[in-house]
Order: C-alpha cells, then sequence, then structure tokens
C-alpha cells in the first residue's frame, strides 16, 4: 500500500511538473521538429526521459535547468534519430492563398532567424534557443555543460553567423 501511495505521489508530482513547466517542452518541440506531429512525438518523448529522470533530480540545480538539460538533450536524440524524415513543404504558387504571401517585414525576418536557427546544428540551435529564453550565460552553462565564457564566445560567433546571412539577402 505505501508504495502505491508513493508511486501516486510521485504521479501527482510529475503531471504538475510537467503541466507547470510546459513551456519548456514546447519550445524546446517547435526548435527541433518542423511538423506537429513531431513536435507531439518529441513531446512525449520528452516526458518520459523526465518521468524516468524524476528520482535523479538535484535540488542544487533550479528545476527549469534540469527540464532545459532533459528536454535539448532528448529532442537531440530525437532530431538525429528523425532527420531521415522529410520535411513537410509546399511550393508557393499561384493557388497558394494570399494570407500566407502577405506578411509583415517583421514576419519576414522572424521566419529567416528561425530558419537560420534551424539550420545551425544541433549544440548551436540549443544555445541560442536558450539565449532567446533570456537565460544567464550561468544558466545555460549549468544546462549545456560547457563554461559561461565558452557560452559568451559561442553565442557570439553564432550571432556574427546569423548578421552576416542577413546583410547577404539586403544586398539583393
Amino acid at each position: 500500500m505505501i508504495d502505491q501511495l508513493n508511486e501516486k505521489e510521485r504521479t501527482l508530482q510529475f503531471q504538475d511538473l510537467i503541466e507547470r513547466h510546459k513551456g519548456i517542452l514546447l519550445k524546446v518541440a517547435r526548435t527541433y521538429c518542423r511538423n506537429e506531429t513531431d513536435r507531439e512525438d518529441l513531446v512525449q518523448e520528452i516526458s518520459i526521459q523526465i518521468w524516468r529522470s524524476m528520482g535523479r533530480y538535484n535540488s542544487e540545480y533550479k528545476i527549469s535547468t534540469w527540464l532545459y538539460r532533459i528536454s535539448i538533450n532528448t529532442a537531440i536524440s530525437f532530431y538525429r534519430k528523425h532527420s531521415k524524415r522529410q520535411e513537410n513543404t509546399f511550393p508557393l504558387g499561384e493557388n497558394t492563398p494570399a494570407y500566407i504571401v502577405e506578411n509583415t517585414e517583421k514576419e519576414i525576418q522572424l521566419g529567416l532567424l528561425d530558419k537560420f536557427i534551424n539550420e545551425l546544428n544541433d549544440f548551436d540551435k540549443a544555445l541560442m534557443l536558450l539565449y532567446l529564453e533570456e537565460k544567464s550565460h550561468i544558466e545555460i552553462a549549468e544546462i549545456t555543460g560547457i563554461t559561461p565564457s565558452n557560452v559568451g564566445t559561442k553565442i557570439g560567433r553564432i550571432k556574427e553567423k546569423i548578421k552576416v546571412r542577413f546583410s547577404k539577402l539586403n544586398k539583393f
């Protein structure tokens, strides 16, 4: 009976944890998966990994740091396993609804930023996700396992690459 009670408590804690921090799981899934079905599969896989890791949580770290670490590691593994799937794309043509073609300049810029980030390697993509979430270099270091100064260096280089990509587009 005690084991069942502990299992029920664990289940309730897990459900509460996922509900309170589902934004982390969804952001990571959106960063690593282009279509809705893959995002749902990834969120489910991340949830499974969180469940399996609950007994190993170290309260020395913030819960969000722990969740990001599990989510990003799971996403990278998931992405590598499923990278051979063909992306769901459609060509823009004469029959494309006007609301798809008409984008504001800001939406176009955000779309390009999203595209450039998705073209990064898995680790750099994770760094940019955390940077855009306004995590400090120390928090990013705890999540990724590199030093805070290395975080700053890598983010600086990634930003420069993206800046160059944008400047090349603006020349045309």
